[in-house]
């Protein structure tokens, strides 16, 4: 059997290993492949069985040239990189990666809010620069320092990664206001609580955002629903770029009315050198790199494995096409 990883850098810069692929055949892994090229796609599966994709795109034209291909799987949980109907109408499945970023996404976004508070990243540098060495006083700070028992975390879709988010901020001190369209009544406690979107954009002083991407749901952070925030309200996003219509929070952030945005995600990625945030007052982004744990990376490629294994049993799992 022949397999192979379009781009597994990102999964795997060395630190794993790729022998639970290995183990069903033949593995060929290609660290990138052109994300515009789908010549250099095609070569490169060949006349493979099994195809391992993250971000190197497999549009209709693709199964229609490699007719060896019998399975497909996404090393992410987003798959609309695969055109899943094309792969759907030749009955080859396509298997994404659910769930093996919860821990690590909401950690990281907590980190994102705890350097707004506390601006670490800078003062350490300051360290290190000698301004410690030579001040005046036995301390000093260049940012507001924000406490965060008794604040109020609105978080805007409460699966699993937000709960997770929720249950951090809790241990901080904070109250959970949750919006999700569905609701587990035993997470609400004196300290969380579901609420409509109105009363979270009114109260929060601090916005998550941990919702899919839906039509519903896309630009949801834009002028408007800022204007409904209290002011130097804090936002924070490791879930969707689009999420957030970014002139808008620009204009926010340097008017003030946004105390400071914490970002790991934004509408086109990488980022492009015209995106307005990069202009905009405390504003911290970060690379996309949320999932990215060494232990996060090490389940999202034990899935994997899983994933190809119950295919080749004959009980497929983690379907996207069925």
């Amino acid at each position: 059997m022949k397999i192979v990883v379009l781009d597994g850098y990102t999964l795997n810069p060395g630190d794993l290993n790729w022998k639970g692929l290995e183990a069903f055949g033949q593995c060929k892994v290609y660290d990138r492949t052109s994300l515009i090229d789908v010549e250099e796609t095609i070569s490169r599966i060949g006349g493979a069985e099994i195809v391992f994709t993250n971000k190197t795109p497999m549009p209709k034209e693709v199964f229609d040239r490699c007719p060896e291909i019998k399975f497909v799987g996404v090393l992410a949980t987003g798959y609309n990189v695969v055109d899943v109907n094309a792969a759907g109408e030749k009955g080859i499945p396509v298997a994404n990666i659910p769930t093996y970023g919860t821990a690590a996404v909401g950690q990281f976004a907590i980190a994102l809010l705890l350097e707004i508070c506390h601006h670490i990243g800078h003062h350490s540098q300051a360290v290190q620069e000698g301004r410690w060495e030579t001040n005046n006083d036995w301390c000093f700070w260049d940012y507001p320092l924000i406490e965060l028992d008794g604040k109020k975390i609105g978080i805007i879709g409460y699966g699993r990664i937000g709960q997770t988010t929720g249950r951090i901020a809790q241990a901080l001190g904070m109250k959970v206001l949750a919006y999700d369209a569905y609701k587990n009544p035993a997470l609400e406690s004196k300290t969380c609580e579901y609420v409509n979107l109105e009363k979270l954009l009114a109260e929060s002083d601090v916005i998550a955002l941990h919702c899919p991407l839906f039509p519903e749901t896309e630009g949801i952070i834009n002028k408007d629903s800022i204007a409904k925030m209290k002011d130097e309200v804090i936002i924070l996003n490791n879930s969707r770029g689009p999420l957030i219509v970014e002139q808008d929070l620009t204009d926010a952030l340097n008017s003030g009315k946004v105390a400071a945005a914490g970002l790991d995600v934004v509408s086109t990625e990488p980022i492009r050198g015209d995106n307005p945030l990069l202009k905009a007052k405390n504003c911290f982004i970060t690379p996309h790199i949320s999932w990215a744990s060494k232990e996060s990376r090490q389940r999202l490629m034990d899935i994997a494995v899983n994933n190809l294994k119950e295919f080749l049993s004959g009980n497929p799992v983690n379907v996207v096409n069925k």
